[in-house]
C-alpha cells in the first residue's frame, strides 16, 4: 500500500487491488524470497514477543485480583471460618507456652505452613490465635524480640522466610496486624508461588503442600 502510494499516485484506486495482488505474487519469486523471509521473521518475533507480553499482564491481573480478595479479608472473619486449606492458626511464633520461654524451633513450624500454602493455592497464616479460634496475641513473642513490636515481629518473620524458604518467595509473603481484644494478631496473605517452595533444614530441602487443614511432607 505504502509502494502504491508513493509511486503510482496516477493510478486509479480501482486498479489497487489488481496492483497489490501482483506485488505480492512478485513477493514469492525467488528473487524476493530472503526479502519475504525476513519480513516474516520480523513479523513473527513480533507476534511471540506480543502474546508473552500479553500472557504475563493477564497472569499479573490474575494474581492482583486474587490478592486483593484475599487482603479484604476481615481477621475476625478468618477467625470465625476455623482452620482450612487456605486458613491456618498458630499460637505463638517462637514463644513455647508449655516451657514459658523461647523455642527458636517453633519458626520451623512456621515456615512450614508458609512453604505449605505457597506451594497450593496460597492463603493466610493467623499467629497469635489458638487452634480453636482463642486470641492469644503477640505479647509472649514481642518479649523475645530486640524490638518489641510490630517492626520487629515483621523483621523477624520476612528474615525467616528468607533464610529457610529463599529471597526469592518474600514477594510473595503479605505481613498485616489487626487488634483483637486488646491483643495484637499478626496475619501473614501467603500468594501462591508459580515454582515449587523449599523448606531448608540445615543442607536439606523438604516440599510441603496444603492438604485440608494440615500442611503435608511430599517426597
Amino acid at each position: 500500500s505504502i509502494y502504491w502510494f508513493e509511486f503510482r499516485p496516477e493510478q486509479a484506486n480501482e486498479q489497487l487491488w489488481h496492483f497489490l495482488g501482483d506485488r505480492m505474487a512478485a513477493s514469492f519469486t525467488g528473487a524476493m524470497l530472503p526479502m519475504t523471509l525476513l519480513f516474516a521473521l520480523l513479523g513473527g518475533f513480533f507476534g511471540v514477543a506480543l502474546a508473552v507480553v500479553d500472557a504475563r499482564s493477564r497472569l499479573s491481573t490474575k494474581a492482583i485480583s486474587r490478592l486483593e480478595r484475599e487482603m479484604v479479608r476481615d481477621v475476625p472473619t478468618l477467625v470465625r471460618l476455623g482452620e482450612n486449606e487456605r486458613i491456618e492458626f498458630k499460637a505463638t511464633a517462637r514463644y513455647d507456652l508449655r516451657t514459658q520461654r523461647a523455642n527458636k524451633t517453633l519458626t520451623d513450624v512456621i515456615a512450614k505452613t508458609l512453604a505449605a500454602l505457597a506451594n497450593h493455592e496460597g492463603g493466610s497464616l493467623l499467629i497469635g490465635v489458638g487452634d480453636s479460634g482463642e486470641i492469644v496475641g503477640l505479647e509472649h513473642d514481642y518479649r523475645t524480640l530486640k524490638s518489641p513490636d510490630r517492626d520487629g515481629f515483621s523483621q523477624l518473620v520476612m528474615t525467616l522466610v528468607r533464610e529457610r524458604l529463599g529471597g526469592h518467595v518474600c514477594r510473595l509473603m503479605h505481613v498485616l496486624y489487626a487488634e483483637i481484644e486488646g491483643h495484637d494478631v499478626c496475619r501473614i496473605v501467603v500468594e501462591p508461588a508459580d515454582e515449587p517452595v523449599y523448606l531448608l533444614r540445615g543442607h536439606q530441602a523438604h516440599f510441603f503442600v496444603r492438604t485440608g487443614n494440615a500442611s503435608r511432607e511430599l517426597d
